[in-house]
């Protein structure tokens, strides 16, 4: 058994922010696992055609390792997970990287006031565990009756088969997410025939994307302070935006710009109503794109609106008797977001699952920690997803509540800390209390936004800017700590 302080599980985003900035405060007993061979997390996995982040750039980037050569304002999957490579080379943080490590089972050993984490590689103990596997990195496939029977190609856009070739396939495509608006156009020119099906239609608004000018590129490397100030403009605008989500008549004007950006690109009526929302903008989420609604009105593309009832071994049958003939089935259903398989195998205090702590919802007290389970970290958990920024600001203010913890911990001598159930539950109840009146609990949607309660668990409703204030300080009395000599303090 292989004793560390901190276990990072992990290496993406999150995990490697963690990392870095432990480093940076002269931690350095900590060790990354990562299931793959290659650090990146979802920008490590999801290669499909077309595969590009709907924030901007300088927003999607850490706040310590601004990037002066981003090429696009919206940058694409390859340049983000150069990025994360080259951060993870210029802080010195491979050393600490156990790549090819699968977590089989976590537990907490309380006699021995640690964690103890079994990989496929051997077995680990840490004081320490910040979990940091992120909410996009499990493919949802959907229970479909007879998938397993179809002859043909299938697979999940997150998984994608660059050795299937599509040119003059049979295509179905499931799902019109975020993936998809961004994988379809890539495909349409080179099938056959591709048939979308969709079950809600997503509102899309025009990506304001472009190429950085080489000026440009001049002035964030040698103007001190530019690209921080572009980044500040960004974060304000970005952050106005969110006004629409929180209060959901706000939100019409934008509605409007959607509205006219779909006129303007589908001219057919019929396929236009198809491809209208019947609920409020910002109820799901809202995808950017100036290729995907073009696309559809090419003459080798059926947009299909009838559920899906079975796929057969050649085809994908619909609740009006068509079977509709398919070679291949790409899978655009998403993740596994509010029943993430990790939580199967964590088990905290007395043995219980995280699976078994979130039935029926998911909770956490400032989405970063959980009654029951000792010394442990989410990073971006339940309640920390935003639908009108960048995840990473989320994730940097969680970081900073993480660091301020442990450093509480080695003032005090304290061995183990956990919230007290009170503090969770008012916690989770103040978040439900502000999710009331936004456009995720008004819009008239079921999105991957909700559990199987029907609450809204993942998003967090309201401004980042509100939540790295909520964060900014470690609260010691809405903990309860066990001490050197394990007496129970701070009830």
């Amino acid at each position: 058994m292989t004793d560390t302080d901190v276990a990072v599980i992990g290496a993406g985003f999150g995990g490697l922010g963690a990392a870095i900035r432990m480093r940076q405060k002269g931690l350095t007993d900590f060790v990354v696992f990562d299931k793959a061979e290659e650090i990146g997390g979802t920008w490590r996995d999801n290669t499909y055609p077309g595969c590009a982040c709907d924030v901007p750039s300088h927003l999607y980037s850490y706040s310590f390792a601004l990037n002066p050569k981003w090429t696009d304002t919206f940058s694409g999957q390859r340049e983000i997970w150069d990025y994360l490579l080259r951060c993870v080379d210029r802080y010195k943080v491979r050393p600490h990287l156990r790549l090819g490590h699968l977590i089989e089972e976590m537990s907490w050993e309380e006699a021995a006031q640690r964690w103890v984490i079994t990989t496929s590689q051997g077995v680990y103990r840490a004081r320490v565990v910040i979990l940091a596997t992120g909410p996009l990195s499990e493919p949802a496939t959907p229970d479909i009756p007879g998938l397993e029977s179809f002859t043909g190609t299938v697979f999940h856009s997150a998984r994608w088969r660059h050795d299937h070739d599509l040119s003059g396939r049979q295509v179905a495509v499931i799902g019109t997410g975020a993936s998809a608006i961004q994988f379809v156009p890539q495909i349409q020119p080179v099938v056959g025939k591709l048939r979308l099906f969709q079950r809600t239609p997503p509102w899309v608004m025009p990506r304001r994307s472009r190429r950085v000018s080489k000026a440009e590129h001049a002035i964030y490397r040698y103007v001190p302070g530019a690209q921080r100030l572009m980044r500040s403009l960004l974060y304000w605008a970005r952050e106005g935006q969110g006004i629409g989500f929180f209060h959901p008549r706000i939100n019409r004007m934008g509605q409007r710009i959607a509205e006219l950006h779909l006129r303007s690109q589908v001219k057919d009526p019929v396929l236009r109503a198809k491809l209208t929302p019947s609920y409020v903008m910002g109820c799901k989420r809202v995808l950017l794109s100036n290729d995907y609604l073009p696309s559809l009105t090419k003459d080798n593309v059926d947009v299909i609106t009838s559920g899906i009832v079975r796929v057969t071994p050649n085809g994908v049958v619909t609740a009006d008797g068509v079977e509709h003939p398919a070679d291949t089935i790409i899978l655009g259903t998403g993740f596994r977001v509010t029943d993430m398989p990790v939580m199967h195998h964590v088990r905290g205090r007395e043995g219980q699952t995280l699976a078994q702590a979130w039935t029926p919802t998911m909770r956490a007290y400032l989405g970063t920690t959980v009654a029951g389970f000792p010394n442990l970290f989410f990073l971006l958990g339940p309640n920390t997803g935003l639908g009108h920024t960048s995840v990473v600001l989320m994730m940097e203010s969680q970081l900073r509540q993480v660091l301020k913890a442990l450093e509480y911990m080695r003032r005090t001598g304290v061995t183990a800390i956990e919230p007290t159930p009170q503090a969770q539950q008012r916690d989770s109840a103040e978040v439900d209390r502000k999710m009331a009146g936004t456009v995720w609990a008004t819009g008239g949607c079921n999105s991957w936004y909700l559990d199987s309660t029907g609450r809204n668990s993942t998003l967090w409703p309201g401004f980042a800017t509100t939540f790295r204030l909520r964060l900014r300080r470690f609260r010691p009395h809405d903990y309860q700590s066990v001490g050197a000599h394990r007496e129970l303090i701070n009830q």
